[in-house]
């Protein structure tokens, strides 16, 4: 089985295609025999990404994009309408923050932008046209576990998946108002993978606990199939389990008013590790 939106004669768009996840994920949708539109900053990666696709005999068309800028999501549009009717809209562009709370603002407008903005009016340009048509149409956005159990550290980008999580949320509830779910909204959420953000920090080779963007790209077309909203991604460090634990945790900070994070608060560290280590 397929989401019924991914099909031959249809569009696919991801941002952030050229590299990583979206490109991993821009190789399964053009397997299945839909166009591809990459949309990416310009440059060597960019069109080196739809040249590999090209090779394997994917339809695959570049959009240099910045996605931070309405006017070029707006020419992008234009070119997806020419390619056919887009049916897969795949939200991935990102970029980390830097910092904590302190970081400059500089910093927090630049992940802001690119995470919660760019995400807000690729939806804002695409989804009318997919709400308006006929066919079956699925939207991804590329969220993040830090957006959810909010470790400190690199608050910006925590913030912006935080916010990111909340629109994918309102969002698919909209949609299921609106078409009655013939367009879906998902929310990808990956682990630990070996992308570009990790050889920025200098690391060379895959981490044995990394998965590869073709793993994560397999795990949510299985979440698509399945339809499910929330695409919980493991790793070969974490699994569901261990991930779901975690999550309950942090909601039990509110229940239970604990203290904010209490996760990484030094005076609930030994009840969080037997809390982990016990049995459920």
């Amino acid at each position: 089985m397929t989401h019924p939106a991914i099909a031959p004669e249809r569009v696919a768009v991801v941002t952030g295609g050229a590299s990583g996840i979206g490109l991993a994920a821009a190789r399964r949708f053009g397997a299945a025999g839909m166009a591809v539109l990459i949309m990416d900053l310009p440059g060597p990666s960019l069109t080196q990404a739809v040249e590999a696709l090209r090779a394997e005999g994917i339809n695959a068309v570049a959009a240099p994009t910045d996605v931070t800028d309405i006017a070029q999501i707006a020419a992008a549009k234009a070119q997806a309408d020419r390619m056919g009717p887009v049916s897969v809209l795949m939200c991935n562009a990102g970029r980390e923050g830097g910092g904590g709370f302190a970081a400059g603002e500089a910093v927090w407008r630049r992940t802001l932008e690119t995470n919660f903005w760019g995400v807000f009016h690729g939806l804002q340009a695409f989804l009318p046209d997919m709400i308006g048509s006929p066919h079956p149409g699925a939207v991804v956005m590329t969220g993040s576990k830090q957006g959810i159990t909010l470790p400190p550290g690199d608050t910006a980008y925590n913030v912006s998946k935080a916010a990111l999580r909340a629109l994918a949320e309102s969002v698919s509830h909209d949609l299921v108002k609106q078409t009655g779910g013939r367009v879906s909204a998902h929310l990808l959420i990956p682990g630990f993978v070996y992308t570009g953000f990790t050889r920025a920090k200098g690391v060379t080779e895959k981490p044995a606990g990394a998965w590869t963007p073709d793993q994560t790209a397999d795990f949510m077309m299985d979440g698509l199939d399945k339809r499910d909203f929330y695409i919980l991604c493991p790793d070969n460090e974490v699994t569901r389990e261990m991930d779901l634990k975690r999550m309950r945790w942090g909601m039990g900070d509110i229940i239970e008013n604990r203290p904010a994070l209490s996760r990484w608060h030094p005076d609930y560290a030994e009840a969080f590790a037997a809390y982990m280590k016990a049995e459920d």
